[in-house]
Parts: structure tokens; sequence; C-alpha cells
């Protein structure tokens, strides 16, 4: 039987030397369930988005499954041959709607300037390959999806939004969505923080809404509460992480 090699951090091993957990057990139930949820994310097409939602995008919400709707296009009209992080991050720009920008913009990074470094990271298009399809996900865009849905789960969210798309594009290693956004400051922790802050905030603000307001008021409004909340929120979460000895892992 093949082996793969799993590194952990020196006291996260010498706890489970210490447990006995059956190692190989665990990763193999755990590697299994991810790569079923992979398979099923890689395998959606832009169909499973239509109608009443299913399978893989189930839990998505409107605004996410529009998202992934405009990435197929984008992906489309260019003429890629799956669907790339970058046809995600982009869509996510052109939705214009949703709290993933809100987040942005409350860690001072402009949308405007995510676009023009996209502009500059694309890639050209890889070969044609046999099968292909644009409303399918290329590996590192299925990575970012499954780990979209991990970060949900892990928020305790029954739902999966721009905001968890947001986080699964950052923490995303290879792709060309997760470079950008790094290389503007978005650190997946940080990222993570501040989605958490803006949730907050969000249902701060719809607590205490009145009549609707316009669209920009809102946002200036929602912005304005997230900046408020991250800076304690911070605090308080590097203090506990510090508490807890998770500062060193990083």
């Amino acid at each position: 039987m093949p082996k793969i090699n799993v590194y952990l951090p020196d006291d996260l091993a010498e706890a489970v030397k210490e447990s006995g957990v059956p190692v190989s057990a665990v990763c193999q139930r755990a590697l299994e369930h991810a790569v079923r949820r992979v398979i099923a994310i890689r395998e959606a097409v832009l169909g499973d988005l239509d109608g009443e939602p299913t399978g893989a995008v189930a839990h998505f919400t409107p605004r996410t499954r529009t998202v992934l709707r405009l990435a197929a296009e984008r992906a489309r009209d260019t003429g890629a041959p799956r669907m790339r992080t970058e046809h995600l991050l982009r869509a996510l720009l052109d939705e214009n709607t949703n709290l993933a920008l809100h987040v942005l913009r409350a860690m001072e990074i402009d949308p405007a300037q995510v676009r023009r470094d996209l502009d500059l990271s694309i890639p050209a298009d890889a070969r044609p390959e046999p099968d292909n399809d644009p409303r399918r996900y290329d590996p590192n865009a299925a990575n970012a999806l499954e780990l979209t849905v991990t970060e949900a789960t892990s928020l305790g969210h029954n739902y999966v939004g721009c905001e968890h798309l947001l986080l699964g594009l950052v923490t995303e290693p290879d792709g060309v969505a997760g470079q950008v956004l790094r290389g503007l400051g978005a650190e997946p922790k940080l990222v993570r923080r501040a989605v958490v802050a803006a949730l907050a905030g969000y249902v701060h603000l719809r607590a205490q809404s009145g009549p609707p307001a316009a669209s920009s008021d809102v946002e200036q409004a929602l912005t304005s509460a997230l900046r408020q909340e991250l800076g304690p929120l911070n605090d308080r979460i590097a203090r506990l992480e510090e508490h807890l000895g998770l500062a060193a892992q990083e």
C-alpha cells in the first residue's frame, strides 16, 4: 500500500503520540472525505447552479452562485479551457454587492487595485485540453472552492457566502487570485478576522436599521462598523492566541 508522509508541528506530533490517536485511520478517513468533496466540486458545472441548487452547491447563497455563473461566463469569453481562481476573483468583484468587498475595503484594499493587479497577473491560457469546458474548474479553483466550504464549516455557518469564497481564494496557495490578494496584504489570518468582524458589524447594522437606506449609505455604514469592530477583535484574538500558545505556530 502506498505511503503518504504527513508533517505536523512539533507540539501536535507530541500530543498525537501521547494520546495514541490512530494516525493512519484518521488521515485515511479525512482524505477520503476531502477527495469526495473536491471531486464533487470539480465535476460541478454551470447547469448545477440553475434552478434549485443541489449537490456540491446546495448551501451556496444566491450571490455566491451568481459569482460562479459570472466566473464561468468570463472563462468562456476569454477562451480559457477551465475556470481558474482569477475568474472567480474577477466575478467576485463584478458582482459588486457582496460582503467580501466590504471586507476588502475595511482592510484598506481597494477592489479597483485588485482588478488592476489581476490584469497584470493573468497568465496566457495553457494549450487546449481534449475536454475543454469553461464551466468546470481547474485544480486550483477546485481547491479554492473546497477551502471555501471548509472555511464556512469552521466558522459554524450552514451556508457558503462570498465572504467564505474570499477566504478560500486567499488560502489557496497556487492560484493567481490568492497571489494577488496576498500581495495586497490580504493574509489568510487577517482576512478571517475581518470576515468575523464584518458579520458582527452586519448583524449590528441590521438590528439598528430603520427604513431601507440607499445602497451607498448602507455600504458606508457597514464599512465604518467593520473598521470599528476589526481593531478590538484583532486585539482579542491575538491575546487569545498568545494565551493558547498559537502565535508561534503561524
